[in-house]
């Protein structure tokens, strides 16, 4: 159907227009926008609708998530004990007691969130989850995505209380004084092997959670994302997602360098539109969280690091996952493909490294100057001219404002020096050096939140409204830009979503409030009223109740996967 849709004021994110009265839909696509006059002009007898929303945008896009995976972690049957949900440790044993209270004694039981710096406690081990919860299967996943804590009966259930195995490449298990488990695993070939008898033995619908984090996104204002660590097992769940009436999200697959068929194209009936791949995902270093980022700067001695078992010093290029020679054959051999590359990496050493390796690849095959849009991810403690020199490689950035609102107070002078800490993710930095830098929440590492993410780039508050570096701040359009236009182009969307202008899919966000006429520091506190896909506005509550017309039986082999993988290591090639 035809109409001409109205709103207080349309924020257009088109340079050459950036403010309009109405824009003009037909069928899918966007055919006008301009005044009401001129959008009824391009129809013929167009109906009007009003949104009744103060501003209307395009469609926030989150550049680097997770939906699936991440609903299977934080929703139920799961329990979400992040420090933002539970922001002391007494939070969180309130949260263990209540999962005690409603489930069935014997019911399997799953936590993700812990995070010692920020909830201020040493990791829960075996011998503590026991005297808890006594015999249950209990699994508890660090916020990080790095570390991992069962209890006892865990241990019991894999055979290895009398015989625990050797730790497996790319990841270790934590040992008591006699060799013998103390219930924690690090990196992701461990986490996960000491987490399946819990994740197999939990009840529920195993894609409900994905449901619930896509309804979850979209109530966030968010109408197109990507899924950073996919492989083909996930295929089906993306497929019947995007086939639901009202699905609300289209998502931009980055396969996992660590599946031998990342290579491989995609075929699907699911229209591109809404599903795709664009690259491949590649890891460089771990978590500023666990201490395994390759920084040239000393992670300091302080009550903070200590409580997180983060070991005082420089980390350096030990953390880094992939050898060079490594990376660069993982480059030669995905760059003829076509793939955009999308590397993961938070220290200033790392991405150095990658720089290197995307230098020396790009002009092997012959791609410096084209727009092969090759991505670095997170880039948290990244140097003002490591940006200028991925902007002259044709590298962009996807950036996560949420390092800073979270963990800024922590990173200045608990983490790191104040010369580091403070100016962790420099947003003047890339935007001058012209990266076209994006915004992410990262999945289930933190709430899925467009508008603080612009309002934490354009005040540089964290959460307890201290200011720290406030030279790195944005101007509001450009943390707008990044939240929208700038993460389409990072996904290679730009042409379809990102902007409303005439061609593009009618996808936006109404919102409470213009952005521009709120105090900076409050613009978080802006209301997102609901979204549109391709012209039509997302009914969440159908997208839900479909949802149970999915045979979940059939996704039963997803719970071996476990939460998501959005900061993991892939195993260094030393290691293996």
């Amino acid at each position: 159907m035809d109409y001409v849709l109205t709103a207080g004021s349309i924020l257009t994110m088109d340079p050459k227009k950036p403010r309009a009265e109405a824009v003009a839909i037909s069928g899918e696509r966007i055919v006008a926008v301009g005044s009401l006059d001129e959008c009824r002009a391009a129809l013929p007898d167009p109906e009007v609708r009003d949104s009744g929303a103060a501003v209307l945008m395009p469609g926030f896009i989150d550049s680097h998530s997770h939906p699936v995976l991440s609903g299977m972690a934080t929703m139920p049957p799961g329990y979400y004990i992040a420090p933002w949900v539970a922001p002391t440790w007494d939070a969180v044993l309130t949260i263990f007691q209540q999962a005690i209270a409603e489930t069935a004694a014997g019911t399997a039981l799953s936590f993700f969130g812990y995070d010692g710096l920020l909830q201020n406690h040493e990791a829960p081990t075996a011998a503590f989850l026991d005297a808890i919860f006594g015999d249950r299967l209990v699994l508890v996943f660090g916020n990080s995505g790095h570390t991992a804590y069962v209890s006892s009966a865990v241990l019991r259930a894999l055979g290895w209380i009398d015989s625990p195995p050797a730790d497996p490449p790319g990841g270790s298990y934590g040992r008591l004084a006699d060799g013998s488990l103390d219930g924690s695993a690090t990196e992701v070939p461990a986490c996960l092997t000491i987490a399946h008898p819990v994740l197999a033995a939990l009840p529920g619908k195993p894609l409900q959670g994905a449901v619930e984090y896509y309804a979850y996104m979209s109530r966030a204002g968010i109408t197109s994302t990507s899924e950073h660590t996919y492989q083909s097992s996930l295929k089906p769940a993306y497929e019947a997602l995007a086939a639901l009436p009202s699905a609300p999200l289209r998502v931009a697959l980055y396969h996992m360098s660590t599946e031998a068929d990342c290579g491989d194209p995609f075929v699907s009936d699911v229209p591109a539109t809404m599903l795709h791949k664009r690259g491949i995902k590649l890891w460089a270093d771990g978590s500023p969280w666990v201490g395994n980022v390759a920084m040239s700067e000393p992670y300091l001695d302080t009550p903070a690091t200590r409580a997180a078992g983060i070991a005082a010093g420089v980390a350096g290029e030990k953390m880094m996952n992939y050898p060079r020679e490594r990376l660069d054959a993982l480059l030669d051999e995905h760059a003829p493909e076509g793939w955009q590359m999308a590397f993961h990496v938070n220290g200033d050493i790392g991405l150095d490294i990658v720089l290197d390796a995307f230098g020396r690849a790009l002009e092997k095959h012959q791609l410096l100057g084209t727009d092969h849009r090759w991505r670095v991810e997170h880039v948290g403690g990244a140097r003002g001219e490591q940006f200028r020199r991925a902007a002259s490689l044709g590298v962009v950035a996807s950036m996560g404002p949420f390092q800073y609102y979270y963990w800024g107070d922590l990173l200045d002078g608990q983490l790191f020096a104040t010369e580091t800490g403070a100016g962790w993710q420099r947003f003047r930095d890339a935007f001058d050096a012209g990266v076209h830098p994006s915004f992410h929440n990262d999945g289930s590492v933190s709430p899925p939140t467009p508008l603080l993410n612009v309002q934490t780039a354009v005040t540089r508050r964290t959460s307890s409204g201290a200011v720290h570096g406030p030279d790195q701040a944005a101007t509001l359009w450009e943390a707008l830009c990044a939240q929208t236009i700038n993460a389409a182009y990072a996904l290679g969307t730009d042409g379809d979503v990102g902007s409303i202008e005439p061609g593009k899919l009618a996808d936006f966000v109404e919102l409470s409030a213009d952005p521009y006429a709120v105090a900076p520091e409050r613009i978080g506190e802006i209301r997102v009223h609901g979204t549109w896909l391709g012209g039509q506005r997302i009914d969440v509550k159908e997208f839900v109740e479909a949802s149970g017309q999915v045979d979940h039986a059939s996704f039963e082999k997803l719970r071996a996967m476990g939460p998501p993988a959005c900061c993991h290591h892939t195993p260094h090639a030393a290691n293996v």
